[in-house]
């Protein structure tokens, strides 16, 4: 696994995990990750993950109109 150093302000009020969540959230929204591997880069289970992903307003499915369309069409 990589690692990344980032420099952030220092009266930026963000706490560690946040910072973690938000950025695996992402990674995970983008299609740049799988649900494990986000759930890796904060350092929780997949299940944790999930529970809290709603928290910070990512979705479990990442899903695009196109995708849900097709699988709905092929149901």
């Amino acid at each position: 696994m990589k690692t990344l150093t980032i420099n952030l302000p220092d009266n930026l009020d963000l706490e560690e995990f946040e910072a973690k969540m938000l950025f695996a959230g992402q990674l995970y929204e983008k299609g740049k990750v799988s649900l494990g591997q986000a759930a890796d880069i904060v350092g929780i289970s997949k299940r944790s993950f999930i529970e809290i992903m709603g928290r910070f307003g990512f979705s479990v499915f990442n899903y695009s109109v196109e995708d849900l369309k097709r699988e709905i069409a092929n149901a």
